[in-house]
């Protein structure tokens, strides 16, 4: 990528890691693995959200089997890669996720948030595919994975020692909703289905509203389904929403 756009996007990048550098470490809160609903059913913990994770494995089989079919428009059919690794991304949010609430821990909830920066990342990557071009963002790809794993990593490694620090963690995930929506303002589209892009990071942003609401949420439905199921629920609709975009959008003429 040349030219000022990306210099202007990279400039954010850079303001951004620097803020997180100088911020003190954000620790996980004592309680987080106090989730609202703990109630057993049919011999499964923490059922509904255990459960629940099962949404993200169907989305996930969907789209990854959309991609392997060829199915939708692409330019470039290497466009397809980060969109497969995000799908299979996907189930293993799911499995991850879901092996993480039938004990939730420390060790668990490491593999569920590489699960999800894994997700996160390839999505990303594949916008800038979508938004750039292929080369772009193919070259993107390993850089943001490895980032978004690393910040999970760092974050297990910190917690272990005693001194969590989720900074880079959450600042991995700030990324994509804020670079996104400027990569569809700053770059002309090759695709049509602007709306649907920046749908994905409204669900994203709504299902994380869920989940800082996991007690008021169960109090507010009678007992019948806490915040962070909803957000499991929200969460699976964004990859479907994904889904939906590869399906429904056309190549834009040059």
């Amino acid at each position: 990528m040349s030219g000022w756009r990306p210099r202007a996007l990279w400039l954010l990048v850079v303001a951004l890691a620097g803020l997180a550098w100088v911020l003190p470490p954000i620790a996980q809160p004592p309680a987080y693995h106090d989730f609202a609903d703990q109630r057993a059913c049919w011999g499964l913990p923490n059922c509904l959200d255990t459960a629940s994770n099962a949404l993200f494995v169907l989305a996930g089989a969907l789209g990854l089997r959309f991609v392997q079919r060829g199915q939708g428009a692409w330019r470039d059919r290497r466009e397809a890669w980060p969109y497969g690794l995000f799908f299979l991304a996907m189930i293993l949010v799911g499995l991850a996720s879901g092996y993480y609430h039938l004990a939730p821990d420390n060790a668990r909830l490491l593999g569920d948030r590489q699960a999800m920066m894994l997700a996160f990342m390839a999505w990303f990557a594949a916008v800038v595919c979508e938004r750039v071009g292929p080369v772009a963002g193919l070259r993107l790809l390993p850089l943001v994975v490895a980032a978004g794993l690393g910040s999970a990593a760092w974050w297990g490694w910190s917690e272990a020692r005693g001194m969590g620090d989720l900074r880079f963690y959450f600042l991995m995930q700030l990324y994509p909703v804020l670079l996104v929506p400027l990569l569809l303002r700053l770059y002309p589209p090759r695709y049509s289905g602007d709306r649907i892009i920046l749908a994905v990071v409204g669900l994203y942003l709504l299902a994380l509203l869920f989940d800082l609401g996991d007690r008021p949420v169960l109090a507010l439905t009678g007992g019948l389904v806490s915040g962070h199921t909803i957000k499991h629920a929200v969460a699976a609709l964004a990859a479907i929403a994904v889904l939906l975009h590869l399906r429904q959008r056309t190549i834009k003429q040059a």
